[in-house]
């Protein structure tokens, strides 16, 4: 019976890499649309919706393997030996899934850096616009004042 448990652990653990595995791919795809100087914020978070329902995958992934070894923990324990061969593959995909996480991490670090300074060029853009359009306005606002005095004068002479 244990044996049949650890490989739903193992089964469990391969699913996880390979969730791990789409969201490093959905990370890889974030990280070229913040280098294309078009950047399309719909696709951005649709990888951002993909990565979501992943996470949500993990999660229960993790609480269906911690429900499971719950379970065999104390049988491991007692009878490492007899289980040796599955425990090894177990420590193997744990390490896998472990390096993937790390991996991940450091993808997510990348892109928030990425997408930080992305939305400080479009702060900064935005700001040089309204200041453009703030001297426009003002330019106007002084060609019409203007305007009124020369109207105003004219007037005045034309008595």
């Amino acid at each position: 019976m244990t044996s049949s448990y650890l490989d739903i652990l193992e089964d469990s653990l391969k699913k996880k890499k390979t969730v791990l595995e789409s969201i490093e791919k959905y990370n890889l795809s974030q990280s070229e649309l913040l280098k294309d100087e078009s950047f399309d914020m719909e696709q951005f978070d649709a990888l951002v919706d993909k990565k979501d329902a992943c996470i949500e995958e993990l999660e229960k992934l993790d609480e269906g393997f911690e429900t499971v070894y719950e379970q065999i923990k104390n049988e491991l324990d007692r009878d490492r030996n007899q289980y040796a061969d599955q425990i090894k593959r177990l420590q193997e995909l744990i390490s896998q899934v472990t390096e993937k996480s790390v991996s991940i991490q450091a993808q997510e670090a990348r892109n928030k850096d990425m997408v930080s300074a992305h939305f400080k060029r479009e702060r900064e853009a935005f700001v040089q616009l309204f200041e453009f359009l703030n001297a426009d306005v003002f330019f106007v606002h002084k060609s019409i004042k203007l305007l009124h005095i020369k109207t105003f004068v004219f007037q005045q002479f034309a008595l």
